[in-house]
């Protein structure tokens, strides 16, 4: 039996992934290299991991057709932030990943309307 997905869910994970690959391409062109991107673990999802030197990069990609709302970082609440915070966790154990000695960021790379912003150490 196919399961047939609502419309607006797929369109949804089109721009989704459409603006991920822009925050991808843009951030290898600022020199980060991507090891992975859309990790799913069942307490949720990491949209891009990437390497800049020798720091683990986890970045949430997010995005707003405009700013009436609130700009697209202000979507992330705490909740989200901890869920993204645990993923990381999972994958960084594994990947055989210590922790401990690892230096590792969270980033946010935000897109409202035409403007981006990539945020550093956003949480």
């Amino acid at each position: 039996m196919v399961k047939i997905q609502p419309r607006q869910k797929v369109n949804n994970q089109r721009i989704g992934k459409h603006y991920e690959n822009i925050a991808c391409q843009y951030l290898i062109e600022q020199g980060l290299i991507l090891l992975a991107q859309n990790y799913q673990y069942h307490l949720g999802e990491l949209d891009l991991v990437m390497l800049d030197k020798a720091c683990y990069v986890f970045v949430e990609v997010r995005y707003r057709k405009n700013a009436n709302f609130g700009d697209a970082q202000t979507t992330i609440t705490p909740s989200k932030q901890a869920k993204i915070k645990q993923t990381a966790q999972i994958w960084m154990m594994s990947h055989n990943i210590n922790i401990e000695d690892t230096e590792f960021r969270f980033d946010v790379f935000a897109i409202t309307g035409k403007t981006q912003q990539w945020i550093i150490n956003a949480f």
